[in-house]
């Protein structure tokens, strides 16, 4: 009777600490949540896949900062702005983004990705993509995060 009297004082305690082990950051998932401070890299605009043109630097990417900064590249000039963030209702918009005034060679997604910047209204996110929307339309343009 003891050993049962014990085994049942001892199983809540047990298993709290089955429930504690789960719940440890190394148990639950490697990739922080939101979409601040993670690096979006531009792979569809309008529709269209985005690949690097000819003597393209780097990707077109960018990624929003704790202080409602946005930074990024567009494919041939830098870019920096201000970005509204309602993370509860989905809404996403940019403000006063300029970019540097580099001549570039040949046409690039740097145009379509800025007038996308200056239009989007709404996001969605699902895992590590994140669509920019206006109203409910298709989306204007996809990126992928990217993870160093």
């Amino acid at each position: 009777m003891k050993n049962i009297l014990f085994a049942l004082l001892l199983a809540p305690a047990v298993l709290a600490g089955c429930e504690t082990a789960q719940k440890t950051p190394a148990a639950t998932a490697s990739r922080p949540e939101g979409i601040v401070n993670k690096y979006w890299k531009l792979v569809t605009l309008e529709g269209q896949p985005v690949t690097m043109g000819p003597g393209q630097e780097r990707e077109a990417f960018f990624t929003l900062r704790d202080s409602s900064r946005v930074t990024g590249f567009g494919g041939c000039n830098a870019l920096s702005g201000s970005y509204e963030l309602n993370e509860r209702q989905l809404r996403l918009r940019f403000t006063n983004v300029l970019t540097t005034l580099k001549a570039c060679p040949g046409p690039g997604p740097e145009r379509g990705f800025l007038n996308v910047l200056n239009r989007a209204d709404n996001y969605t996110v699902r895992a590590d993509t994140l669509r920019l929307n206006v109203g409910r339309r298709a989306p204007l343009a996809v990126f992928h995060a990217v993870y160093f």
